[in-house]
Order: C-alpha cells, then structure tokens, then sequence
C-alpha cells in the first residue's frame, strides 16, 4: 500500500500518511489532524474507500477534463479544513472504467460521499467551493441517521 508525505499545517512537521489505515492521521508531532488525500483505482479502491473509518469524499475525474481541474483545488482546499473529518480519495475513470460503470458515472466530474462503504450523497459537475463546502457538510451531517434507516428496515 502506497503512502504519501503530508507537512503538518499546524506545527510544519512531515509525517506518512498510508492510503488505507484503520482510524485517522494524525500528526506525530503536534498531534493535530492530518489531510487525507489519497489516489485510487480499481484494485484498490475497496480498501482505500469503501472500507475506510471515516466519511469518504471521491472524486471521479479525468486528466482531459477541463472543470476536473478547475475543481481539483478546491477538493484539496476542503479536505484540508476538514481533516480528521473526511478522506478525500481521486479516481481517475480513464483508468479505473469499471468503477465509473459500477457508479453509473455520466459525466466528469463526479462527486460522491460514502459512508460505511454506502453512497449517501452525489454531486455531478463542478461547482464553486463554498457550493462543494455546503454540499459535504450537509451529507457528513445526514449519513448516521441513513445507516439508522437501513438497520430498522431490515427488522
């Protein structure tokens, strides 16, 4: 599994961050939240996403996408400020078709949020950050109550 160097906004320390680990990073010096920001594909994307311990932003792009690139910062920029809140994993679909056919992704790009694995929330195209900013935090502040639904439907 891959890992990447995050620098500590908080006190500049550098720190691995794995693409798939149980819990959340932190930093090993000031303890404070890490971003995480990690790539996936089709072989990996289960561990790295589906199975992750916290809310999962995913970001289905291509690199010939003009409004993926446009929006790619701001991604970046959310999950900054929601550190230890979110892990923010980008799949490009031109290597990854068959994740984009499992998501029935129409169109580039395609936002989603999973929760437990499940999807609880989907944003096709680009939009301004503080559009994104609203709509996460909007479908970070819903999914318990959806997981709640499914249990008591089961019963």
């Amino acid at each position: 599994m891959s890992t990447d160097t995050v620098v500590c906004e908080h006190c500049g320390h550098k720190n691995r961050v794995p693409a798939a680990a149980a819990g959340k990073p932190k930093c090993g010096h000031c303890h404070e939240p890490l971003p995480w920001i990690v790539d996936a594909g089709e072989t990996d994307f289960a561990e790295v996403a589906e199975r992750a311990t916290m809310p999962v932003l995913v970001d289905l792009w291509a690199a010939w996408c003009g409004p993926c690139r446009q929006v790619s910062p701001a991604l970046a920029q959310l999950a900054r400020e929601r550190a230890g809140k979110v892990k923010l994993v980008k799949v490009d679909v031109d290597k990854a078709p068959g994740l984009a056919q499992r998501f029935d992704v129409k169109a580039v790009p395609t936002l989603m949020v999973l929760r437990g694995g499940e999807v609880v929330a989907r944003q096709p195209g680009a939009a301004p950050v503080n559009v994104l900013r609203e709509w996460l935090d909007q479908a970070l502040a819903r999914p318990e109550n959806i997981h709640r639904a499914k249990a008591d439907q089961g019963r």
